[in-house]
């Protein structure tokens, strides 16, 4: 047992050791009365206006142990200390009903590849389709064949293969969905390589350096305890009979279908499209559309700390902007995925096309920051057809794609010259790997998107001096922030409502929004197998 005390702060030339003189301080003891003190959770506090301050929730332990513990809590009558709750783990209790087949999951990002490491753990040896490849296989294809020869593979890319997108994200671990398995999520990245700091940072982060070798580890588990992984294994049908899928068909072979966890990312058209064509019920849904925007770190440093900007421990500082109503009854333009430090990468699973997000490394210490801007498109605006949200985003990357010459380039107007309605020029540095050609980006967007965002970049510009200024590089377009389509599942089976035997999961089947959010999504989602049915032999 312990004490919690919540937001006791230090200066940023304060040592971490000072928090006990702090915690001694909220609880009117002396000092060397407090025997243990544990971080659990700090944030930073940049407040404009304030010296830059980092915040902090610890757990102490008391001389005299529990009972001082919970007397002192009672006494004090704080809201910010309190006993600190004992963290507990669901209680498992695998179903009766018998496998005819070992659990199917299609897809390993980190919707699919937490189903299956809590499916393996308990016994059940599942099989997992992955149409890419392992991150090592992965990592050539996309350096080697595309970065450098600008060969791409629809098969193995970005998007596709070992960790999904995930695994070539900026690995931002923070979620706003509220469930006691994100601790489980974060402590299993902790368990296969991932820095600890993710267990007490407020916006904790594990950087595209680090998250491939944590999913090949968490994969060698999963196939440690039972479970089997099969890379290159593009499913490609559904046979669904009488409301029920029975099986699948994987590189032309059919596959007898247990249950199948249907975990296949955002951006896996194709495979959408052909469960529309089988039959498995699917609805529009809102999306957002925009460009991104990379400015210097360094200004995006001197916006948020002014003139802490170059103290040696404030990390690369991010930002989340909104401009409340710059797109008239579309809403707000917001920023996504902000990237301190990081780079714009190209997130397109077919060729032709070009599509941009964001990512860095651990120590997100690049010259560049980028973010997405966008706003949400709704679907009846497009065409009362659940699938042409996906068409529309197809749209304006083959636009992009037209735009630089048929190249991979990604299309590139500063900022300035976005607003003033002119033509950009001279030298063009960005941290695009494919590198990048000046153009007009408004020919990329919709003529909406591209007002609002011009009424955006006015507003954010008068608060942050420059943040729309010839420093600023927009391209895009940006699409891929969340999926257009939806694959509607009974909320207390998380079974398809027309394809019983089938759990869509995470990102791609509309119920997550990131690396945290999917994982948990598809950790319920082996819950609700392992609860009905008992584990095959």
């Amino acid at each position: 047992m312990a004490l919690r005390i919540r937001n006791l702060t230090l200066g940023l030339d304060e040592p971490e050791e000072a928090l006990v003189v702090r915690a001694a301080r909220r609880l009117k003891l002396a000092p060397d009365q407090i025997e243990t003190y544990t971080p659990v959770r700090r944030s930073l506090d940049a407040r404009k206006g304030r010296e830059p301050r980092f915040a902090y929730d610890i757990e102490v332990t008391l001389a005299g142990g529990p009972r001082r513990e919970r007397k002192l809590a009672s006494r004090l009558r704080r809201t910010d200390v309190a006993v600190a709750e004992e963290p507990s783990s669901p209680r498992l209790t695998p179903g009766t009903e018998p496998l005819a087949q070992r659990p199917i999951v299609v897809g390993f990002g980190p919707a699919g590849m937490f189903a299956a490491l809590v499916l393996s753990e308990l016994g059940y040896r599942p099989v997992v389709f992955e149409r890419g490849q392992d991150v090592k296989l992965r990592h050539a294809h996309i350096l080697r064949d595309y970065y450098r020869n600008g060969q791409f593979d629809p098969e193995s890319n970005l998007l596709f293969g070992e960790g999904g997108a995930g695994a070539y994200s900026d690995g931002k671990l923070y979620t706003r969905v509220n469930d006691p398995r994100g601790r489980l999520v974060l402590d299993t990245f902790v368990e296969f390589g991932g820095d600890p700091d993710i267990l007490i940072d407020g916006r904790p982060h594990l950087g595209s350096d680090k998250l491939p070798g944590i999913c090949r580890r968490i994969r060698q588990r999963i196939e440690k305890v039972g479970g089997e992984v099969r890379f290159g294994a593009r499913v490609e049908d559904f046979d669904v009979s009488d409301g029920v899928l029975t099986a699948i068909r994987v590189n032309g072979e059919r596959v007898a279908a247990g249950p199948v966890v249907l975990g296949i990312g955002h951006s896996a058209r194709d495979t959408i499209r052909q469960a529309a064509a089988a039959g498995i019920a699917v609805d529009a849904k809102p999306f957002q559309l925009g460009l991104r925007i990379e400015h210097p770190q360094e200004a995006v440093n001197r916006w948020q700390y002014g003139a802490f900007c170059e103290h040696p421990k404030l990390p690369p500082a991010e930002y989340h902007v909104i401009a409340k109503h710059a797109a008239g009854e579309h809403g707000d333009v917001f920023s996504f995925c902000m990237c301190p430090g990081g780079m714009m990468l190209p997130t397109h699973e077919s060729p032709g096309e070009i599509a941009t997000n964001g990512a860095s490394r651990s120590g997100r210490n690049g010259p560049f920051a980028n973010s997405g801007l966008v706003i949400t498109i709704d679907p009846r605006e497009i065409q009362d057809d659940a699938l042409a949200g996906l068409a529309y985003q197809e749209q304006w990357e083959r636009k992009a794609f037209e735009l630089t010459g048929a190249t991979y380039r990604v299309p590139a107007q500063r900022a300035a010259d976005f607003l003033a309605g002119r033509s950009s020029d001279g030298r063009l540095e960005t941290s695009y790997p494919l590198g990048a050609a000046w153009a007009d980006v408004r020919e990329i967007i919709p003529d909406f998107v591209g007002d609002a965002l011009r009424r955006a970049l006015e507003f954010l510009d008068a608060r942050m001096p420059g943040f729309a200024g010839p420093d600023a590089i927009l391209a895009g377009p940006e699409t891929r922030a969340s999926a257009p389509v939806r694959i509607v599942r009974d909320p207390a089976s998380r079974e398809s409502v027309s394809a019983r035997n089938l759990y869509p999961v995470g990102e791609g089947a509309g119920y997550a929004g990131g690396i945290v959010s999917a994982a948990i999504d598809g950790i319920k989602t082996a819950e609700t197998i392992i609860a009905r049915y008992a584990p095959g032999r």
